[in-house]
């Protein structure tokens, strides 16, 4: 075959090398990188000056890398996942993420009452594996009515027995669960009795002191959510959830929607972590994102205003914000762009127990994402339909 003859391209059975702008690996970032596909899937990345001289690959615009990786979604497409616990349902919250880079998600259930978290770890058991769904984050009930936010205090109750069987319905098939608790509203034991059972528990919506995080971490706590939002503050004398969180080497989540968090202050919290690498860019999007710009919660209308999501008492609601959003306020913070990369692709990966996630090597052609230098973002797929490749000699 003519290696420098250009044909129509069959992804799906052709091999063929492309060369684009920059290549994220999912650990490292690449400005002289050629990759290549087979089989419908990137099989590996190498220096250009590496490529035999009778390979001619093909460029692509924009920066090469695993699609995101969103722990933290309420809704998208006129969907909320509280409301509407169903599969199609599901599916157009992943079509409204979609567009933005998002391959992988976990469909979020906020405070609400049992039954639909049951209706919720329903759907995800009918729907876990299709729609980049990879698991299920619980976020309350069981949290402190001081640090609510938009979650209904009547609906707030401590971890109890229908939680675990919820989570045990889950677990039993291996589906991965996030639970976002506050140490407020366990007993002693019971979060190390989530963590055998192979929960991820991350802290949120809390008032607790430094020293009660402090204990829940010992008894395996691996995360905190949405950092300063719904939590104790970082005081000079008390260091609160925020400065527990900080001085740990537990992941913490983060919206960088310029709203819920100063982009100074994201980034001050990220250069001040002792471990490296365990923040994490999540959107905590609701229903407006790919959709109408209100939506009812809990029976009560919230409204996007000039890119806030408030209820009827002023108080945020969630977000309207994307990934790649996200990725542009920190990187105009001066973190560095591999690190913000992986902020929304491997580190989510690695705190869910997926390490597959957020790899170049090995993500399927549709999985992949081309992010441009104003931060849209192609489908990879869509890119090689739009031009023939060269496939590599056979």
């Amino acid at each position: 075959m003519n290696q420098n003859r250009t044909m129509p391209l069959a992804p799906e059975t052709d091999s063929f090398w492309l060369l684009p702008d920059a290549v994220f690996d999912g650990e490292s970032l690449h400005s002289q990188a050629a990759v290549m596909l087979q089989s419908g899937c990137i099989q590996q990345v190498v220096s250009k000056d590496l490529l035999p001289p009778d390979i001619t690959p093909r460029r692509v615009r924009g920066l090469l890398c695993a699609g995101f990786f969103d722990i933290q979604i309420n809704g998208g497409g006129n969907v909320l996942f509280n409301a509407d616990q169903s599969v199609s349902g599901l599916q157009r919250i992943a079509d409204a993420h979609h567009l933005f880079g998002t391959r992988f998600w976990l469909p979020t259930v906020i405070t609400d009452a049992p039954e639909v978290m049951a209706r919720a770890v329903d759907a995800v058991l009918g729907a876990y594996g299709q729609h980049g769904i990879s698991g299920l984050h619980i976020e309350g009930p069981h949290i402190a009515i001081a640090r609510k936010g938009t979650h209904n205090p009547a609906l707030i109750r401590p971890l109890d027995d229908q939680t675990f069987h919820q989570i045990d319905r889950l677990r039993s098939r291996d589906i991965p669960v996030l639970l976002t608790l506050a140490p407020e509203a366990v007993s002693a034991g019971q979060i190390a009795a989530l963590v055998r059972r192979g929960v991820v528990v991350s802290l949120g919506h809390t008032d607790a002191t430094a020293a009660e995080t402090t204990v829940a971490l010992a008894e395996g706590a691996a995360a905190f959510t949405h950092l300063f939002n719904a939590m104790s503050q970082l005081g000079n004398r008390e260091p609160g959830v925020v400065g527990a969180a900080l001085d740990s080497g537990a992941y913490a989540s983060i919206i960088a929607d310029g709203v819920h968090v100063s982009p100074s202050v994201l980034a001050l919290a990220c250069r001040a972590r002792k471990v490296a690498d365990r923040m994490i860019l999540v959107t905590d999007a609701m229903p407006t994102l790919g959709g109408a710009d209100s939506f009812v919660l809990y029976g009560r209308k919230v409204q996007l205003i000039d890119g806030r999501l408030v209820n009827a008492d002023g108080a945020l609601a969630g977000a309207h914000t994307t990934i790649p959003q996200g990725i542009a306020t920190l990187l105009g913070q001066g973190l560095a762009r591999a690190e913000v990369l992986r902020m929304a692709t491997s580190n989510p990966a690695r705190l869910m127990g997926l390490p597959d996630i957020g790899q170049l090597a090995g993500c399927r052609i549709d999985d992949a994402v081309l992010l441009q230098d104003d931060f849209s973002v192609v489908a990879l797929k869509q890119a090689l339909a739009a031009a023939p490749i060269a496939p590599v000699r056979q």
